[in-house]
Parts: C-alpha cells; sequence; structure tokens
C-alpha cells in the first residue's frame, strides 16, 4: 500500500524520520528485545509487544517485506541492569527449587501464551540466548583485544573505545550519574560484562568454557549476536523499552561499533515504548505485587480489553493503568463488536465495485495516523467513524473496517460479544444458574411480580452478573477489578 509516507520516531536522533528499509530487497528488519523468563511478564512488560506487534502490521500495512526477531533470554541477566546482583535465571531456580531448564521452559511459554492471548503476531523468528553460546564467545574473542580488558570476575568492555557512547541515552555524563560501579578494578563506572567468570570454587547453574574461563555471558552481548546473525548489519529497527534506552542498548551498540569497526550503531532506527504505571509508579517486577494479563482473564476481562487501552495510548507516552481506564476499553471494545457482528451480518456478499468517497476519505485518514509515527489513537478514531457510518453499503463498510484492524489486531474479523463474556475466576455461580435465574425474573415480570423480579435482579448483581434488559445478549458478567 502507497499512501502517507511512514514516519517514526527514532531515540538515538531524538527526531521523527521517514522511515523506508535499508535493503529494499530484504524489506523491513527488526529485532525486539524480548523477554527474561524468570518470572511471569506483567502488563507493562507486554506493553512493549502490543507495541511492537503494532509497528510490524503497520509495516506490513505499508507493503514492506518483513523479517522479525524476538530473543529469549534465559541466562545473563543480572538483577540490576548496571552488572550487579545474581543472574535473574539462577536466582528463580534457586528460590523455586527447580531446574534453570524447567524455569526458562514454562516461563517461556507462558509468555508466548500472553502474547496469543493480546493477538500479537508470531515473529519470524524466536532467537533462544542459549542457543548461541558459542556465537557469542566468538564474538567477544573478536573484540576483545582493542576493546575488552580482563578481571577476576570477568571480561569487561572499555566504553571509551567507542566513538559517542551513550548518546541513545543522552550524554555521556548522563550515563554515568546513572551507573554504580560495583566491581573493584573497572576503568569506567559504565564499563560492562562480556563474560561473567563462574567464581572460585562455585559452579552456576548455567556455565560454558571459555578462553576467560568456565562462567557465563553477559546480558548485553546475546542481542548484538543473535540481532546481526538474524538480520545483518546495519538492519532496520530495533525495538524495546524506555528502560533499555539507558544501559542495554547503549551497550548493544558499543558492541556493535567494536565488531564491525566502524561507528555504526548496528540498527538505523531505535524505537522505545514508554512505562505502563499505576498510581504507584511504574509497574516493576521486582517490587512484587505485579499485575499479569492472566490475572485480568481471571477477573473476568477479556484480554483484547487490555491491548485496546495500549491502543488508545501514544507507544511513546505514559499510560496510566487502572480498573478505570481498563473498564472504559473493555466498554469500547463490546461496543465495536457488537456493531461489527451487526455489519456482519447485513453485508450478505463480499464488496464489490468502487470505494465509496466517504470510505475512501476514511481509509485515507486511518493510513495518514498510523504512518505518522504509529498514532493508534487518531487511528482509533477514524476506525469509529468508518464504523458510524450511514447509508453506505455495508459490505465496503465491513471490508474497511477489518481492513483498518490488520494494523490494530483486534480481531474484530472473529470476535463476538458472546466471547467477551469471560467469567471472573472467583464467581460465585454458574452460567446455567444464571440462565434459570433469569427464567425465574422474566416469569416474575410476566406475572408484574416486579419486587420479586428487583430481587432476583439483586441477587444476580450480588453473585457478579449484570442483567442486561432489552439486550439480545441478556446478562454479561461484571469484572471483579
Amino acid at each position: 500500500m502507497q499512501g502517507a509516507a511512514l514516519t517514526l520516531y527514532n531515540s538515538l536522533t531524538r527526531s521523527l524520520e521517514p522511515f523506508a528499509p535499508l535493503d529494499p530487497e530484504k524489506g523491513a528488519r527488526v529485532y525486539s528485545c524480548g523477554p527474561t523468563v524468570y518470572n511471569y511478564a506483567h502488563l507493562g512488560n507486554l506493553r512493549a509487544y502490543v507495541f511492537t506487534d503494532t509497528l510490524s502490521r503497520t509495516l506490513t500495512w505499508k507493503g514492506y517485506p518483513l523479517t522479525h526477531v524476538i530473543n529469549i533470554t534465559d541466562v545473563g541477566h543480572l538483577t540490576s541492569d548496571a552488572d550487579a546482583g545474581d543472574d535473574k535465571m539462577e536466582a528463580a531456580a534457586r528460590a523455586q527449587a527447580k531446574s534453570i531448564w524447567d524455569i526458562a521452559a514454562h516461563y517461556t511459554a507462558a509468555f508466548k501464551q500472553n502474547l496469543k492471548d493480546l493477538n500479537v503476531r508470531e515473529p519470524s523468528r524466536w532467537s533462544v540466548a542459549t542457543d548461541h553460546i558459542a556465537e557469542m564467545i566468538a564474538f567477544a574473542q573478536k573484540i576483545a583485544s582493542q576493546h575488552c580488558y580482563e578481571l577476576e570476575s570477568g571480561l569487561y568492555f572499555d566504553t571509551s573505545t567507542v566513538p559517542d557512547y551513550g548518546r541513545l541515552a543522552g550524554t555521556q555524563e548522563d550515563v554515568r550519574e546513572g551507573r554504580i560501579d560495583p566491581v573493584a578494578g573497572k576503568r569506567h563506572p559504565q564499563d560492562f560484562a562480556i563474560w561473567r567468570k563462574s567464581p572460585p570454587g562455585e559452579q552456576r547453574l548455567m556455565e560454558w568454557d571459555s578462553p576467560w574461563g568456565m562462567g557465563a555471558p553477559g546480558w548485553h552481548l546475546e542481542c548484538s549476536v543473535m540481532s546481526l546473525k538474524y538480520l545483518g548489519a546495519p538492519f532496520d529497527i530495533h525495538t524495546g523499552g524506555i528502560d533499555h534506552r539507558e544501559i542495554h542498548h547503549p551497550n548493544e551498540i558499543a558492541q556493535n561499533q567494536a565488531y564491525c569497526g566502524c561507528g555504526d550503531s548496528g540498527a538505523h532506527f531505535w524505537m522505545h515504548n514508554n512505562f505502563l504505571v499505576d498510581r504507584q509508579g511504574k509497574m516493576s517486577k521486582s517490587k512484587g505485587g505485579f499485575t499479569t494479563l492472566q490475572s485480568l482473564i481471571d477477573a473476568g476481562v477479556h484480554p483484547l480489553a487490555y491491548r485496546l487501552m495500549c491502543l488508545q495510548a501514544h507507544y511513546r507516552s505514559e499510560l496510566e493503568f487502572s480498573a478505570e481506564n481498563l473498564a472504559a476499553a473493555l466498554t469500547r471494545l463490546k461496543r465495536l463488536a457488537i456493531t461489527v457482528t451487526a455489519l456482519r451480518a447485513k453485508a450478505t456478499e463480499a464488496a464489490t465495485g468502487a470505494v465509496l468517497p466517504q470510505i475512501a476519505t476514511l481509509l485515507g485518514e486511518f493510513d495518514t495516523a498510523i504512518a505518522d509515527d504509529l498514532n493508534t489513537a487518531r487511528a482509533l478514531v477514524a476506525l469509529d467513524a468508518m464504523l458510524a457510518l450511514k447509508r453506505v453499503d455495508p459490505a465496503q463498510q465491513l471490508a474497511a473496517a477489518l481492513r483498518m484492524d490488520e494494523v490494530l489486531g483486534l480481531g474484530l474479523d472473529t470476535l463476538s460479544r458472546e466471547a467477551l463474556r469471560l467469567r471472573p475466576a472467583a464467581a460465585a455461580i454458574a452460567a446455567e444458574d444464571i440462565e434459570a435465574l433469569l427464567a425465574e425474573r422474566k416469569q416474575a415480570r410476566a406475572d408484574k411480580d416486579f419486587a420479586r423480579s428487583d430481587a432476583l435482579r439483586d441477587e444476580l448483581g450480588s453473585a457478579g452478573v449484570e442483567v442486561m434488559d432489552g439486550d439480545p445478549l441478556g446478562w454479561d458478567w461484571r469484572p471483579s477489578l
């Protein structure tokens, strides 16, 4: 599709820039930082993948061939991003008294289920860190003599050996102020580990032999190795959460510069989504008590309501998570499902003929919105306007709405109002009992026994059921937010 020229915000230059693939034949090549699989992803983590999925869908909408890689971090990520603390995977394995491989397998499967529930498309490739240890060692060997130095604890990257270290985060001074130097002997506070030696007399749960002794790779090394292996250098876009912009991604860039012997960052665009915040601040696993997607499902909230909530804000803006915001998104999603279902019933034949002017105009407005740095909030306005059109061919109207949803990813082609009626896990009443009470209430109303009718409504309400008189669905669970 041609349409409006795609413009994206590049964190590296702090500016909006027109996008075109570096290699038109290869199309758009995208690498997204994936999860460290030591725990369930919280909703803040998952916002990153709604953003990345919107980006990949937009690139497809614009007609670019797409190669998208997401990594799985199953080794090397410490409890502090600044080279301090225990390996997150090893700490989780010890705390849960399980094999580290079992920990990785369990949380990887849970993460992939989260993405499926959010209708996030599968990447072209899942890339697992521990499958690439040999390549990481070879990468480190290539850069070690000119860019690294060895300490008792491991091999460290000397950030003074590459140009403009930390420019992604801001200035070098900004990076230094935000870092702690926990390792004796480091030349500069911002230097980081390439390879961590196993402590003398200790055996890590995951360790490999290397020219620097038994140990494990540093967290930052894996993304340089896997992105360059599968996408080449330079590739088009690297994505991640805004927290990666301060440490992880500057370190990746430094490694990439050292490896290619150039000033190139590895990726042309570096793109970052902002935080999901609750009223206590940024959502974080380390604080405990974080909210998972499954907890929303258990409360009776369809996961696509969370996707819609994310789309209602720009990916570079902070997004407040609250019960009110989520409930509003669920209500909006229900209305969309009802409207599209009604259109589907009217559109008995496929759309034919020239696109009507009103529909073409709204498709253009939608395209302009997403081409403007993925402005999904404005794109949703165009979708609402499309569904509100009167006296137009319903087949064309439906086809246009579903075309828009190819970017939004709300599953409107199959989503029904009934599918959004999720039973809260704590609900104290079964669906068949609800139907029995509703039948009794219907009879009470027919008998003009309104006191009994109101009592039955109250009984259902106390069980978490909302009675919807006049609605074909009849009743719905009230989410227990």
